[in-house]
């Protein structure tokens, strides 16, 4: 039975926490119990909260959703997977929705769209990814592909069969699934391994579902998909994941894990992952208060590696996001 990215228990995972000395504000900030400012009372604030974009961070923020409401429930957070550009082109820079999850930076051009309708957006390292390529659990043929045949095989008038990547592979047409050109994690891959000289092919099942990718894979022996490490990890019954080898560091192959994502082994497709939120919608209690409660539990173990599946922030990296968005949290109030 498919699972999907919150629901399946897995194995312990800690990342290195590193020095926080010195930074006594972050530090407060840190520990605050009450994410709104101000005192103890819950029922003090409430609202809305519209959530838009990547599908890679979805199961990340609506696991901190559930927490955060279960705290806070007069705060209504209704999140949207509609891909990363898709969420910025069509409501966040629109003002249309408060916060974008987001599976890469924003653009230069979605930046000047956001500009046009006064919106400046606040970004907010939340974890870090092993994005992860997948092939069909019968490949056993199949257990790498360096850099190079990952080129050959998604970028524009890429290989057709098998044997065209390698000559012992199959003489069988290859099937591909992927994300949509709106997706993060499409702009992330192209840019990982296709770079600015050769584009991605269009012939192949797009989608902004992850778990169509998986689907499509898991029933076609010839088939290789890509996507969020987490929609993998709750799916490594039904497909497997294959090692990647970097032809630009000669690591060999390495296969994606939190641990390698981590450590950096796991090149060039491991990725910091970030929400953006709009910086006037920061002057809202309510907003603020997720948006703190987000980068406060942003090193949990058991909500971000073992619930969901990515890489925590280290507690170096929270210290950082934290004093960066008090510094936005403030600047937003004095604007109002």
């Amino acid at each position: 039975m498919r699972r999907d990215a919150r629901g399946l228990t897995r194995r312990q995972f800690l990342v290195g926490t590193g020095s926080v000395g010195g930074l006594t504000l972050a530090g407060c900030i840190q520990r605050r119990e009450n994410y709104d400012g101000g005192g103890s009372d819950s029922q003090r604030i409430a609202g809305e909260i519209g959530v838009a974009g990547s599908s890679t961070v979805y199961p990340l923020t609506r696991a901190m959703r559930v927490e955060f409401i279960d705290k806070y429930p007069d705060v209504d957070i209704s999140v949207q997977s509609t891909g990363t550009g898709g969420g910025f082109g069509s409501y966040f820079c629109k003002g249309d929705k408060a916060i974008n999850n987001a599976s890469r930076r924003v653009t230069d051009n979605e930046r000047e769209q956001c500009s046009n309708n006064g919106i400046e957006p606040v970004e907010i390292r939340v974890a870090t990814d092993a994005l992860t390529v997948v092939v069909n659990n019968d490949a056993d043929w199949l257990d790498c592909l360096t850099t190079d045949e990952l080129a050959q095989i998604w970028g524009a008038d890429g290989a057709k069969q098998w044997s065209d990547v390698r000559d012992e592979f199959p003489d069988e047409d290859i099937d591909l699934y992927g994300p949509a050109e709106t997706s993060g994690t499409f702009d992330y891959f192209n840019e990982a391994i296709l770079g600015e000289e050769t584009s991605h092919r269009s012939d192949y099942e797009s989608t902004e579902d992850d778990n169509t990718i998986v689907t499509g894979v898991e029933g076609s022996e010839y088939a290789i998909g890509y996507m969020g490490f987490a929609y993998y990890q709750g799916n490594s019954d039904t497909v497997k994941a294959i090692g990647v080898d970097d032809v630009d560091t000669d690591g060999g192959c390495v296969k994606p894990s939190l641990e390698t994502a981590a450590n950096g082994e796991y090149t060039p497709l491991s990725r910091p992952l970030f929400i953006y939120v709009a910086k006037d919608a920061l002057a809202q209690r309510h907003v603020a208060a997720f948006c703190r409660y987000y980068v406060h539990n942003a090193t949990s173990e058991s909500i971000v590696a073992d619930s969901v599946g990515y890489v925590p922030l280290t507690e170096d990296q929270q210290v950082t996001q934290l004093g960066q968005l008090e510094v936005a949290i403030q600047d937003a109030k004095s604007n109002n």
